[in-house]
């Protein structure tokens, strides 16, 4: 009998090895689709995966109309793992913040001013968005990043390096871009006035 009970309690035991793994670890929802054509990958880390938007990145417009080659306005994305999802979502329970929406989180847009002869990048807006691109939550408060201050193997970091990067193989392409912008925003300005 005392064998018996053994090779149960052996078969019970090996039968919750076999189940307690797949219990255990997370099902890892896949994130929604990035368009290639308007967005550029540039890296992907266990938790987020990094995108710039090339088809509106261009520079920035002074006041006066012309364009400065100085300044890069630079739409973002990220896309979360499950992981990563929850944590934003822990964080913001901690600190008893509204998570109306939340339950569908999928990743983040941040809009990015990056002056290269400063050698900052100011995050100017950061949106919380769920899986089907639309925004849970703005935060407008801008936030200033000094490049150097940022070592070299930082996750940020490399994404700002391949966006100047991006920028300086794409100089004349951004500039048409930003120029064709101008002209529109004069001409709006002009049928206002």
């Amino acid at each position: 009998m005392s064998q018996w009970k053994g090779k149960l309690a052996g078969l019970v035991a090996a039968g919750l090895l076999a189940v307690l793994p797949l219990s255990a670890v997370p099902a890892f929802a896949e994130p929604p689709a990035v368009p290639e054509d308007i967005y550029q990958w540039v890296q992907s880390t266990a938790r987020q995966n990094y995108y710039f938007n090339k088809q509106q990145m261009c520079y920035e417009i002074r006041a006066d109309g012309t364009v400065d080659e100085h300044v890069l306005i630079v739409p973002t994305l990220r896309t979360y793992d499950d992981v990563q999802i929850q944590d934003v979502i822990s964080k913001r329970r901690w600190k008893l913040e509204d998570l109306t929406g939340y339950d569908a989180l999928a990743g983040a847009a941040e809009y990015l001013k990056i002056d290269l002869a400063a050698q900052t990048v100011t995050i100017t807006e950061h949106d919380d968005l769920d899986g089907d691109w639309g925004v849970i939550r703005e935060e407008k408060e801008p936030v200033v990043v000094e490049l150097a201050e940022l070592s070299e193997k930082d996750v940020d970091a490399c994404f700002y390096r391949a966006i100047i990067e991006y920028a300086q193989k794409h100089a004349a392409e951004l500039r048409a871009r930003t120029e064709q912008k101008a002209a529109e925003a004069a001409s709006e300005e002009k049928g206002k006035g």
